[in-house]
């Protein structure tokens, strides 16, 4: 797309958005993961059945490695443009049926081929991934005002029984985003798997919460249809019934595995965003609006092609209603040290994660312990570890 450049400025080149076509990775990603069970199927080679994790966990880490990142930020002449233009909007639609395609593929596949449960579980992974691209499409069209968009974002949640994100996010998570309360915010010395058990049921009777309070507004019963928890979880029930109704218990097993997996690609994303970040509270009890540095960033542009620029997190809850095509980066940002794809191998192997991420933090804040969310039983801990003192306080 060009943009016409705006009043003087004469002289400097229209705007033309480099990644427009690129974008198109966010659409062909989540074929990945139905490409390895239909080429084993051609083939017979179990190495299909790996391909998709050892693409992503290993092949996009390599490739933002590569390709490094991309700092350049749509001019704001630009903007209302690139927000008008509905190329943008139309491909995130695209990618709904896909991922309707490729979880009822797979799930398929695993319950009706004989595989040795080693080759099962890459798949039931991989499926499960595909839920993550879900939640990460979720994401991005839950936040548009459109009905279309956000009955696409629910039904597209719905695949993995995760209908309650888009209130979750939308009135939980961007009110109470780096706080101690947000329980989608991880903790300084917090392993991901400690946080997983805060963060999944958190996260839900906390969208159940908000959602029962908009129905009280609208008088009407925690239960009524106009409840977004509760259609998204009718489109569940009724998809999840009939996939067991037409293959028997055996589904059960497969449907449960790869939901949680999907859930989890949340919760990673979620851990690495804002991991150990706090907002100060003010002196009236609340806490200072939410800016881009209290959110990790990322510039890497391989993996941010594949995931509708998610990784610029910063500008995305400094600013939550930009679209993908216009979130910028920031000079002196909480910078991660890859995309999201090579930091969630990391997370998952907590000394790693912690090495590569607690000095790193302590530099975003500048040893200001103010502004570090601890974990409340490691804390003494971490400050005596790292030489850091209390405001005020000699090291």
């Amino acid at each position: 797309m060009t943009v016409a450049t705006p009043a003087g400025t004469t002289g400097a080149e229209p705007y033309v958005d480099r990644k427009r076509y690129a974008w198109l990775l966010s659409v062909i990603a989540p074929l990945a993961a139905p490409a390895g069970p239909f080429l084993y199927l051609q083939t017979g080679q179990a190495f299909w059945l790996w391909a998709f994790l050892a693409f992503f966990y290993v092949g996009m880490p390599l490739l933002d490695w590569l390709f490094g990142e991309d700092r350049s930020n749509p001019p704001e002449s630009a903007v209302p443009a690139l927000e008008a233009d509905n190329y943008y909007r139309y491909i995130t639609w695209i990618v709904v049926p896909l991922l309707w395609f490729g979880f009822l593929f797979n799930v398929t596949f695993l319950v009706t081929e004989a595989l040795p449960w080693y080759h099962w579980l890459a798949v039931a992974i991989g499926t499960g991934n595909i839920l993550g691209f879900g939640l990460n499409l979720g994401h991005e069209m839950g936040h548009k005002k459109s009905w279309i968009d956000r009955k696409l974002a629910l039904a597209t949640l719905a695949l993995g029984g995760y209908g309650h994100f888009s209130v979750e996010h939308n009135r939980g998570h961007h009110r109470w985003v780096a706080t101690p309360e947000d329980p989608a915010s991880s903790r300084m010395g917090e392993t991901i798997w400690r946080f997983m058990f805060r963060e999944l049921p958190g996260a839900f009777f906390r969208a159940w919460d908000l959602e029962c309070e908009r129905m009280d507004r609208l008088g009407k019963s925690d239960w009524s249809l106009d409840n977004e928890i509760v259609q998204a979880g009718l489109v569940t029930l009724a998809l999840y019934a009939t996939l067991i109704a037409l293959y028997g218990a055996p589904m059960i097993p497969v449907l449960l595995v790869v939901a949680f997996w999907g859930a989890f690609q949340l919760t990673s994303a979620n851990y690495i965003e804002h991991y150990g970040l706090v907002r100060r509270k003010l002196d009236n009890g609340r806490y200072e609006q939410c800016q881009p540095h209290h959110s990790w960033n990322s510039n890497h542009i391989a993996s941010n092609l594949a995931l509708f620029h998610l990784q610029r997190h910063s500008d995305h809850h400094a600013h939550p209603t930009r679209s993908y095509q216009s979130l910028r980066d920031f000079p002196e940002l909480p910078t991660l040290p890859s995309g999201y794809f090579g930091c969630f191998v990391a997370a998952y192997v907590p000394p790693v994660w912690f090495r590569l991420m607690d000095r790193r933090l302590i530099a975003a804040v500048g040893g200001d312990v103010s502004r570090i969310n601890f974990e409340p039983a490691k804390r003494a801990r971490l400050m005596k570890k790292y030489g850091l003192a209390e405001k005020g306080a000699a090291a």
